[in-house]
């Protein structure tokens, strides 16, 4: 007999909306489980020697597997739960009539299969004379199991494609779930992704860092590549936060000046420090929206950068030789020790210190700030750290079919990765620094 075309399901969950209230769209927490007291009370129905004389001679496909035990104690449970529910409705229990001898009725029962992560649970629906009865465990036309969806989320956001994950749940759970009814949940994921990209934002961030990450995209029947704009901003309380995915052919600084405008529309009204990767016009593209913030050079990015002009051999020596201009005191022994530097190394790397005193104004302001701020902001780790567990998530993909499906998977990364962020490192200290340095810049 075929399956029924499954209708509408209910929006599911992403892996985790935010990590407090308030910090955008679907702050929603996931419903904590059922407390001690009701554990208990279930398991005194069905004393410890009881439950082991009915296991007795089962084996354990019996007890876990398809069909087995595990899954009829589940249909068991769902279906009195649904019960419960119709009696609310209805207002009298079963086996008594309806008050006033007249009104709506119990009307026998409908078969359904869940999806579950016990694998198909077989169970029946009750149902009303009137037909206005709406459950909500397990609600009209619904085929799985709040919890599946959440792990095909999950699953989908650690880089599995459509048909791996149809695979992975057929062969761990049993469950059958077929690739349009995949796709259609992580689609659902696409109006957080519109709310989140959308959403209000603080009004003053103590640090923002900027950087791009290249995904392949397949564009009018050619696979082009792609630039995905990214920003992290942390908050007076020290949480990190990505504030947004943007697209375009390519990065520069021209696309750059739209993103920060955008950001301002959406509440920003002052950063203190931004850190970037030392794009050409960047620098100015981040005064022309906010012109009070300091913008610091990625000093990582400055040592790659110059470390390409450099032979093999001569690698650590220059890198160990670079460090005491970074870790220099004040920018007067920066600059002394870049000249040093220059001295030693000129006449064979001549465009090294060339090209540190043409960054030297966005290079050098972290020099001024006290050690556990300079550790904040002197390069973008933060969001490099983000940009590889969203590589992470796409290396198994070639490309892309489209913009929506890299948005929608890249959202979900950032959402996993955001589940295991801490407060930035040391951030009271660091925030010192910042009070003193932009006053009342910062709010209290």
């Amino acid at each position: 007999m075929p399956k029924p075309v499954a209708g509408p399901e209910r929006t599911p969950m992403t892996t985790q909306k935010t990590k407090s209230a308030g910090r955008g769209a679907g702050a929603d927490r996931s419903p904590a489980g059922p407390s001690d007291e009701v554990v208990d009370r279930l398991a005194g129905l069905l004393p410890a020697e009881q439950l082991e004389r009915a296991l007795e001679g089962l084996e354990p496909d019996q007890v876990t597997g398809p069909g087995g035990l595990v899954s009829q104690l589940a249909g068991r449970v769902i279906e009195t739960a649904l019960g419960a529910e119709l009696t609310e409705h209805l207002g009298y229990p079963a086996g008594e009539a309806p008050p006033g001898g007249a009104g709506n009725t119990r009307n026998g029962s409908t078969p359904k299969t869940l999806q579950t992560e016990l694998g198909p649970v077989e169970i029946k629906t009750p149902r009303d004379r009137k037909g206005n009865f709406d459950p909500k465990l397990v609600g009209k036309r619904q085929t799985r199991l709040a919890g599946l969806d959440e792990r095909i989320l999950g699953l989908y956001a650690g880089g599995m494609t459509v048909r791996d994950i149809s695979t992975h749940l057929s062969d761990l759970y049993g469950v059958d779930v077929g690739r349009d009814t995949i796709s259609r949940v992580t689609d659902a994921v696409l109006e957080d992704v519109a709310a989140w990209r959308t959403r209000p934002l603080e009004a003053v961030y103590p640090i923002v860092y900027f950087d791009c990450l290249m995904v392949k995209v397949r564009e009018d029947r050619s696979v082009r590549t792609r630039a995905c704009y990214l920003a992290i901003g942390v908050t007076v309380e020290g949480e990190r936060d990505v504030l947004g995915i943007w697209w375009q052919e390519t990065e520069g600084a021209k696309f750059w000046l739209a993103v920060l405008n955008d950001l301002h529309q959406r509440g920003v009204k002052d950063v203190l420090v931004c850190c970037v990767d030392g794009l050409a016009g960047f620098p100015e593209a981040i005064e022309a929206v906010f012109p009070a913030a300091w913008v610091q050079t990625c000093i990582v990015h400055q040592i790659r950068s110059s470390m390409r002009y450099v032979a093999y051999k001569d690698r650590k020596l220059v890198a160990a030789e670079l460090k005491p201009i970074y870790r220099a005191p004040n920018v007067e022994a920066a600059e002394q020790e870049l000249a040093a530097f220059d001295e030693r190394w000129g006449d064979r790397y001549p465009m090294i210190a060339e090209s540190w005193r043409a960054r030297w104004q966005h290079i050098t302001p972290f020099l001024a700030f006290p050690t556990d701020l300079r550790r904040a902001v002197y390069t973008t780790n933060s969001i490099e750290n983000l940009n590889r567990q969203i590589r992470k998530a796409i290396k198994t993909r070639g490309h892309f079919p489209d913009e929506q499906a890299a948005t929608k998977l890249i959202y979900l990364a950032i959402q996993r990765a955001e589940t295991k962020w801490r407060t930035a490192y040391n951030w009271t200290n660091a925030l010192r620094g910042l009070k003193i340095h932009f006053g009342d810049r910062l709010p209290d």
